[in-house]
């Protein structure tokens, strides 16, 4: 897997926790003290976020960090 599926791979995964919430982008961006416009270009894999972003992101889900790089 290169950088790019990788990335692609952890913002749908990020889309798919989401969604089964269910939660908004907005409700997630401000779970996770994030912009909205930020969260959306993590989903569609236009970023590649850093551990601490992930982890923001992990703790406005109500996962473990874990959960969102489980990729293959």
């Amino acid at each position: 897997m290169d950088d790019r599926d990788l990335i692609l791979k952890i913002g749908k995964r990020i889309k798919e926790i989401r969604l089964s919430k269910p939660m908004t982008l907005e409700e997630l961006a401000a779970a996770s003290n994030m912009d909205n416009a930020n969260i959306a270009r993590l989903e569609y894999g236009n970023t590649n976020p850093t551990i601490r972003t992930l982890y923001k992101i992990s703790r406005g889900l109500n996962v473990k960090l874990k959960e969102l790089v489980d990729v293959e």
